[in-house]
């Protein structure tokens, strides 16, 4: 038996044969061709067919974990378009007289250089990506397929890491787990993993490639991120009855569905879900909960290719508050920016772009974009029980800006005839930290708060959750975070308002007790995770 350790990024127990991870690379060689324009012809063939792979990818992801975690391919099909990346495959077919496949990889490779050695985490993390849009155009240019599923069977998928394009491919009927020797739990592929519901274990280190063999037994322990490989029969006896334990208690959640998410001592909170497209309603019902905390409205303009008109948001908005049957639905407005890039949306090119032009900042100063997006909400309102949310708040100035905005809306949809509800809650994202810090001041001004963990965790902590180097350092239960979020409880009761909470920390079990005391009044997590939640609520005794 061998025994391999590294982190596990989504808990569940696995056991079945290895297969290892064939990706499908074309060796480039470089060959001096005559007539360049024809492979310029070639070069933009590839790409156009990159597009086209990429998009049914982007909708393929889109159905399966929803847009926030799809937009990384709408990301790479702007990549594919980038004006300097094009100008550099370009130059090199003319200037050097040589093949494309070998201009395509030259670039890559230079692009992929410059990026891993730039500060900004962010812009280190786009070397992957250059590396692997450049990969696909040149196996399009190659005339090869994408990798299979390397078995028919249900298998144990080992790699050296996965492109989030080769884990969205990857069969999830064929799949029991995947294993990597690299990566980071916080990457695009960890967290896709973890909204496919696939066991995954990342960074098992380079001896693991050269010990896993196609065919091999082996157990996949997700909970303490290990692979026990041709397991002895004491430890294979063990794991799997941890295995059915953990089946026996996820079907024991099911009975959960219709049940009151309150404690032993009587005390309810809300448990609702987090959703990204009008897509995932059905998840959202099937998994029973109360209402929608956070619809991700940018999935409307990710995928557009041109601003989302008023009659197109209307109509999506409408179809979410009409199936969810009066059941409260709070739709956040247009979060662009960061890592979420547009090309119709012309944003220039930052050095901190999580810092910078983002969010409600664009909405504020393009009010055209931000009143058809009110527009399409008021108008939706009378179809369900509607709360509007507003992303990236940092000041009072601010929200006064935006409630002048809806105010304006109103009246013009009065003096139209057009109807709206008048019971429409107003709320606010709490995700930086001088939000928390002068949420006395913010809360008379709305009717609830959200707090959105994952920014406020790592604006607080100054950690960019997806720079790997600094994984160590990223506490996300620091005390400071903590603190943060009970101020913000405490002031949005002092002034009548209601708190939820919408990162990732809401799913997070061991807290669940520590924000109830705290007086938090909503949690909103993935569809999958509501009945994980209201299982550990009424287990709590607060009295105690």
């Amino acid at each position: 038996m061998t025994v391999f350790k590294g982190k596990g990024v989504y808990g569940a127990i696995a056991s079945g044969k290895i297969s290892v991870f064939k990706r499908n690379e074309v060796s480039v060689k470089r060959v001096s061709v005559e007539d360049t324009d024809a492979e310029l012809a070639r070069v933009e063939d590839a790409k156009a067919q990159s597009t086209a792979q990429l998009q049914e990818i982007y909708e393929k992801a889109l159905k399966e974990v929803g847009e926030a975690n799809a937009q990384i391919f709408a990301i790479h099909m702007m990549m594919i378009d980038d004006d300097d990346y094009n100008e550099s495959m370009q130059s090199i077919i003319e200037t050097q007289g040589v093949n494309a496949e070998y201009a395509v990889a030259v670039t890559a490779d230079n692009f992929a250089e410059m990026f891993s050695s730039m500060d900004d985490a962010y812009m280190k993390a786009r070397a992957v990506d250059v590396k692997d849009i450049s990969n696909r155009i040149i196996l399009c240019l190659s005339d090869s397929e994408e990798s299979a599923d390397a078995s028919d069977d249900k298998v144990i998928i080992c790699a050296d890491d996965l492109a989030p394009s080769e884990t969205v491919l990857l069969d999830k009927d064929k799949v029991l787990a995947f294993v990597t020797a690299y990566g980071s739990s916080n990457s695009h592929t960890a967290i896709l993993a973890r909204n496919m519901n696939i066991p995954a274990i990342i960074g098992l280190g380079e001896e693991f490639l050269s010990a896993v063999k196609d065919g091999q037994q082996a157990i996949v322990d997700g909970y303490t991120g290990e692979i026990f490989i041709e397991p002895d029969a004491e430890t294979a006896e063990k794991l799997i009855e941890k295995q059915k334990a953990d089946e026996e208690k996820k079907q024991l959640l099911q009975n959960l569905k219709g049940k009151e998410n309150v404690t032993l001592d009587g005390k309810k909170i809300n448990i609702y879900a987090n959703i990204g497209s009008v897509d995932n309603i059905g998840a959202v019902l099937m998994n029973d909960a109360g209402g929608i905390g956070l619809f991700r409205s940018e999935f409307l303009y990710l995928e557009n290719s041109d601003y989302p008109t008023e009659e197109q948001q209307f109509a999506a908005y409408k179809k979410v508050l009409e199936s969810m049957a009066g059941k409260k639905v709070i739709i956040r407005t247009l979060d662009i920016g960061a890592d979420k890039q547009v090309d119709y949306f012309n944003l220039a090119k930052e050095e901190n772009p999580a810092l910078g032009y983002r969010a409600i900042r664009i909405c504020l100063t393009r009010p055209e974009i931000f009143k058809t997006q009110l527009r399409a909400l008021y108008r939706a309102s009378v179809f369900g029980t509607l709360g509007i949310m507003f992303p990236m708040i940092t000041s009072v100035t601010e929200l006064q800006q935006i409630l002048a905005y809806c105010d304006e809306v109103k009246a013009e949809l009065k003096a139209e005839g057009i109807e709206y509800s008048d019971k429409i809650e107003l709320g606010i994202m709490i995700e930086t930290p001088a939000a928390a810090v002068i949420s006395d001041l913010l809360a008379p001004m709305v009717d609830f708060f959200s707090v959105g963990t994952n920014d406020l965790t790592q604006y607080t902590l100054a950690c960019d959750r997806q720079n790997p180097n600094i994984e160590q350092f990223c506490d996300i239960h620091h005390e400071a975070i903590l603190r943060l979020i009970e101020m913000s409880a405490q002031n949005a009761h002092k002034n009548g308002a209601w708190i939820g909470i919408c990162g990732e920390l809401a799913a997070d079990t061991t807290l669940t007790e520590r924000f109830m005391r705290m007086g938090i009044d909503e949690l909103s997590v993935s569809p999958t995770l509501v009945l994980k939640v209201r299982n550990a609520v009424r287990n709590l005794d607060l009295s105690e």
